[in-house]
């Protein structure tokens, strides 16, 4: 009796379990559009209730069988039959609980059912909604049709549309395209709560120039040589940061500046790209990109912002909110980034993964681009019809979201790089101890050297060879017997090899590496092979698929017609010679006169740490790419009650140039500051670029939608039989000989890059900072 009655209990403990789990239990499949899923799971629950209800009652038939068994028998007499009785006083009152928690069971089914049967009558109705949904047809969303098209037979392609409550059935394809993506309506019948204004953002946190560098490091984090390569670099160049920090803080004054979230994902470092870099850190590989992303954290930091940095795939769609899937739906949440710094293969996995919301949130991008890309090669539908497409093009951004590592074209950004600042001390040290006849070649990896015998040995008959070229167990063979190599040297046993050495000479290759302006910087001479005719990618696969021509022939041909054009354009002699290698006599002479130069450190202030700060501080405060102005309409959809508002420019005093009118009333909100403005013609065959450095000025491809007009042509007595709007990277311009004028349709493709025989360009220039071409006089 007593092993009954414990089993009746624990059968009432399990059934209630159970019912607690029938209740509670939120299966997988589950999702919001889900109706008769959990209808069903309740009326599984009422059934538990009514078996347990049997069953109970079942165990109280047997007790009470057994009760009267008891009682009826005659073996228990007198005192004997006592302690039975006293026994199953506790089991009598253990039968009442069971019995009253029977009958509360049974009235819990009761309600169960009733409440059962409504939301089954509710679900229903609502599952003949879900049946008969109609696709609307909405002018508004012309898409919508299409898109339900789509996802009717593909929806299943993407575990991410499961994810967003997607079950195959055409209400939730509706819901998704009108509540997760955006090509559908509304539909009247989901609850919708009423939009309550939203109370003001607060006011968003003022960046403060910091004061260490501590916190950035462990940003950074481990795991991989390149990262421990750029951390040695930051910790390096520290106090020149903190030093220019100030003397930045000076010259604002106390300014207010936002501070912005930004996502720096270095994506050339994560394995899905392969991560070439990382290995060949101690083994003589490329740095150059290392050390512009050290330098772009290093700014970033000091400036005061807040910083998230990632290597990795995983890190970079957790800190988006990338839904799980393939990549195909937006992102789960409104992106928390202001900026996000990237590069080509980062851009290229953001894009994979973030659906439609890399397309809202592109503009928000900075993509470090070490060649840069130029218009023509950016804009998708132009670069397939002209022959620009290549391998690393086409992303329809504003040009000038790209940042370069030198100042290619103005098209661009430049971001740049540091290099090492020298005292007053140090800089008479290296004066002191230089050695005239010691020359250090530029090129840590063997291949570099190979049939470079020919002016080695003219080299050699004056001066002393050093190399850094890596290896492992041997000399390499490619180094000739009287080069002293040195091996892979660190950072700073190289940098007191180039203050010792007087000659610092490329071999061609690698092209606009950071080393030659740190050579420059520590008092050597930096002598360059001139390549005739241009290295491009036609004769060389290193350039075959850059989205840039170098401007140097108007054709989508990338070329190049020294191993550093920076070094050769913005510097030039004495610091920097360029010659051709292959005429002995000449590149002889060059080495014999640089012997006889004497020449102190420079380095541009551009590439200072301050120079820097100077630029990335403007580039934050000023570029907005999320708001862009739109061009003025094009004759054909002009009506002709328009009038066009009076050109704010005026023939400048000796008439050969536009400047802006001081009478043009209250200048645009514009950045570079429109006051900077001269619009010049170019010669034909002469880029925008070319025509402003003849003036002493630098292109500026912001000003292009001020000078993008007709009236612009006859302010500059250019006449014009026909003024046709297309899309050309070369508009605005004007074929003379024939009195054709043309506008830009395009305003992705303004470019101070491209020239053509035909045309002469109107060219939108401006001042600069001494020694900050990116920046002009007022910019700051």
């Amino acid at each position: 009796r007593i092993f009954v009655l414990g089993i009746g209990f624990f059968t009432l403990c399990f059934l209630m379990t159970s019912l607690g789990g029938q209740f509670s239990a939120k299966r997988p499949g589950d999702s919001p559009f889900t109706i008769r899923t959990e209808v069903m799971g309740a009326l599984e629950s009422r059934g538990v209730l009514r078996r347990m209800s049997d069953m109970l009652e079942m165990l109280m038939k047997r007790m009470d069988i057994l009760a009267r068994l008891e009682n009826s028998t005659d073996f228990h007499k007198g005192d004997e039959a006592r302690f039975p009785l006293d026994r199953f006083q506790p089991a009598a009152g253990l039968m009442e609980r069971i019995q009253a928690i029977a009958q509360n069971v049974s009235d819990i089914a009761i309600k169960v059912d009733q409440i059962l049967r409504n939301s089954l009558l509710n679900g229903k109705v609502m599952e003949g909604r879900r049946d008969q949904c109609e696709v609307p047809r909405d002018p508004k969303y012309p898409d919508c049709a299409g898109k339900v098209e789509w996802m009717r037979a593909r929806w299943t392609s993407d575990p991410c549309y499961a994810f967003f409550g997607v079950d195959g059935t055409e209400c939730s394809f509706l819901i998704y395209l009108s509540e997760v993506e955006w090509f559908c309506p509304p539909l009247p019948w989901r609850n919708r709560t009423v939009a309550v204004p939203s109370p003001p953002p607060p006011p968003r946190a003022q960046a403060a120039f910091r004061r260490d560098l501590a916190r950035l490091l462990e940003l950074i984090g481990t795991g991989k040589e390149s990262l421990s390569f750029m951390k040695k670099r930051i910790r390096h160049l520290a106090q020149q940061w903190l030093r220019a920090a100030r003397r930045l803080e000076q010259k604002l004054a106390g300014r207010q500046r936002d501070q912005k979230h930004i996502l720096i994902h270095i994506g050339f470092l994560t394995e899905e790209s392969g991560d070439v870099f990382s290995p060949r850190v101690l083994k003589g590989g490329p740095l150059g990109e290392m050390v512009q992303w050290a330098d772009i954290l290093a700014a970033l930091f000091v400036l005061g912002h807040s910083l998230r940095v990632t290597v990795s795939l995983k890190e970079l769609q957790s800190h988006l909110g990338v839904p799980p899937g393939r990549g195909n739906c937006p992102l789960t949440s409104p992106l928390p980034f202001d900026l996000i710094y990237t590069d080509y293969h980062g851009l290229q996995q953001m894009k994979q993964h973030m659906g439609l919301s890399f397309k809202k949130y592109r503009c928000r991008v900075r993509v470090i681009d070490t060649f840069g890309t130029e218009p023509a090669y950016n804009h998708e539908e132009y670069a397939t019809l002209r022959g620009y497409r290549t391998n690393w093009g086409y992303w329809n951004l504003q040009p000038a979201q790209f940042m370069t590592m030198f100042p290619h074209t103005p098209d661009n950004s430049f971001m740049g790089f540091v290099s090492e600042e020298l005292n007053q001390t140090e800089r008479q040290l290296i004066k002191a101890n230089k050695v005239s006849s010691m020359a250090v070649v530029y090129g840590k990896e063997a291949s570099i050297w190979k049939g470079k015998e020919k002016f080695l040995t003219i080299l050699n008959k004056y001066m002393e060879i050093h190399g850094t070229v890596y290896y492992e167990t041997q000399r390499p063979p490619e180094v000739p017997a009287f080069v002293k190599n040195h091996g892979l040297l660190p950072q700073h046993e190289f940098q007191q090899l180039l203050r010792k050495a007087k000659l610092f000479i490329g071999f061609g290759f690698p092209y606009e590496g950071p080393a030659p302006l740190e050579a420059i910087a520590n008092g050597c001479v930096f002598l360059q092979a001139r390549f005739n005719p241009p290295h491009s990618s036609l004769n060389h696969e290193f350039f075959r698929g850059k989205p840039t021509s170098r401007e140097a022939t108007g054709t989508a041909v990338f070329q190049v017609s020294s191993q550093h054009p920076y070094a050769e354009d913005f510097i030039g002699k004495p610091h920097v010679w360029t010659v051709d290698y292959n005429n002995s006599e000449e590149f002889e002479a060059a080495i014999k006169t640089i012997m006889r130069t004497q020449v102190d450190p420079y380095l541009p202030y551009e590439y200072t740490c301050e120079g820097m700060l100077e630029r990335i501080h403007a580039y934050i405060q000023h570029q907005d790419f999320c708001t862009t102005s739109s061009l003025p309409p094009s004759p054909k959809t002009k009506s002709p009650a328009m009038q066009s508002p009076p050109s704010p420019l005026a023939l400048s005093p000796n008439a050969t140039h536009l400047v802006w009118s001081l009478s043009a009333g209250r200048a645009p909100q514009a950045w570079p500051p429109v006051a900077s403005l001269q619009v010049w013609v170019s010669e034909p065959q002469h880029t925008c670029t070319e025509t402003c450095r003849r003036h002493g000025l630098v292109c500026e491809p912001t000003f292009f939608r001020f000078l993008n007009k007709e009236e612009v042509f006859l302010q500059l007595s250019i006449a014009c039989d026909s003024t046709e709007y297309e899309m050309n990277h070369l508009y605005p311009a004007v074929a003379e000989n024939v009195r054709e004028c043309y506008l830009q349709k395009e305003p992705l493709l303004f470019s101070c890059a491209g020239h053509h025989a035909k045309y002469r360009r109107l060219c939108p220039c401006r001042d600069f900072r001494q020694g900050q071409v990116a920046l002009c006089r007022d910019c700051l």
